[in-house]
């Protein structure tokens, strides 16, 4: 087990982790492995600021994640009373708020290294990867992906429990109480935008 521990955080640095072979072609692990690679890029690229690791990684997390049941999910109930093109619209703010927040956090990570498990759970139809992201002092965080069966992530589990989406749909719930779809279109373009003008640490 020694010796398991020591080669998966040996590799970890690239994003990447080796697993057993009928692990390592498994689509839901590849999915993540790619997302983590990504990541990994972006950061290896020297892009400082939110927008150039957002431009970065913005093509994998497309490819990555089902925004579209995302966002309605996050919108819950209300979202059939949408229009279609309140619907574009509020999917398309979700997947730029989305990458653009990831893109944020993406700074934590720097120096530090992403452990993906090569063993996969299944959780009724969708299946979970598990992985851990350090950071440059070696403090982890477990963050686990949901995918559905088409191994597109459906949500992101903190610490192993800490819904993405859900917590989305609580920050949600007064815009929308306020003033439905476009509110909440304005409430993810203002979000995104503020992200996006932060002023990268020196």
């Amino acid at each position: 087990m020694r010796l398991i521990r020591r080669t998966l955080a040996a590799v970890a640095l690239s994003g990447l982790v080796a697993g057993p072979v009928q692990a390592a072609d498994d689509p839901a692990v590849k999915t993540v492995e790619s997302l983590y690679a990504s990541f990994d890029g972006a950061l290896k690229s020297g892009a400082k600021d939110v927008k150039a690791r957002a431009d970065a990684i913005g093509p994998a997390m497309k490819e990555s994640f089902d925004f579209p049941a995302m966002v309605r999910v996050a919108v819950g109930p209300k979202w059939k009373a949408f229009t279609p093109e309140q619907q574009g619209a509020l999917t398309e703010a979700f997947t730029q708020y989305f990458t653009t927040t990831y893109a944020n956090r993406l700074a934590q990570a720097a120096g530090g290294k992403f452990e993906v498990t090569p063993q996969v759970e299944a959780r009724g139809s969708s299946r979970v990867v598990h992985t851990k992201v350090a950071n440059a002092q070696g403090e982890d965080s477990q963050i686990d992906f949901l995918l559905n069966p088409g191994n597109r992530v459906q949500d992101v589990l903190l610490n192993g429990d800490v819904s993405e989406v859900a917590s989305q749909r609580t920050l949600f719930s007064d815009p929308i109480k306020a003033g439905g779809a476009e509110a909440l279109l304005k409430f993810l373009r203002e979000r995104t935008a503020g992200m996006l003008a932060a002023k990268p640490a020196p």
